[in-house]
């Protein structure tokens, strides 16, 4: 249990100023060629006897890992969100709108049940008060939580891409530039799945 202690002092200092609610929330996929961004807000219990031990940034645990802390925070999590935002949406309005835009809509939906909302760096607009953590997903016991959730749905959306899509090896790649990929991309095209901005390097 060291490891959710440690990922509490953010936590620990809001609660303290009176805040009893507190969402965290991550993105995920603001640099693949292909598939959506996703966000996750969470509002996790913070009652010693329900913290869930192992709950890191999501790039520092195995895909195992995350798949079993994926289902203990979606048993004990007092509110969850996850939005999506579509490769032509992407397009139109840019990542950095499309994940701003997907991080005030995630937390729309629970902010009945949030009074704080503790972002990764991005500054927000939204209904909550908020506060920007810079490597947040590693400093904050909700927001590491956040990026599991959304880390797990993405990859799950890119499995089943890569049965439709099989050529591109989305599998294993999640929509990355791997070699594989932009080799698959110069010699089948793009599906409908990728993001036109990201590829016109590759694409004519």
């Amino acid at each position: 249990m060291k490891k959710a202690v440690e990922m509490l002092e953010f936590e620990n200092e809001y609660t303290q100023k009176g805040y009893k609610a507190i969402c965290g929330m991550d993105e995920v996929g603001r640099g693949p060629l292909a598939g959506p961004v996703v966000v996750a807000a969470v509002v996790m219990p913070l009652e010693a006897d329900k913290l869930i031990d192992g709950v890191d940034d999501s790039k520092k645990l195995t895909e195992k890992r995350r798949e079993a802390l994926y289902d203990k925070i979606l048993a004990v999590a007092k509110a969850v969100s996850v939005i999506k935002v579509e490769p032509a949406e992407i397009d139109e309005i840019n990542i950095l709108n499309a994940t701003k835009k997907a991080m005030r809509q995630a937390v729309e939906e629970i902010k009945d049940k949030a009074d704080i909302a503790f972002v990764d760096a991005v500054k927000l607009n939204l209904p909550l008060p908020e506060v920007a953590i810079i490597k947040g997903d590693a400093k904050s016991y909700n927001i590491a939580a956040a990026s599991i959730i959304a880390k797990v749905y993405r990859d799950r959306l890119m499995l089943e891409y890569d049965k439709e899509y099989p050529a591109y090896d989305f599998a294993s790649n999640k929509g990355y530039g791997t070699a594989k990929h932009i080799a698959a991309l110069k010699e089948y095209g793009a599906t409908p799945i990728h993001r036109r901005s990201f590829i016109k390097n590759f694409v004519q």
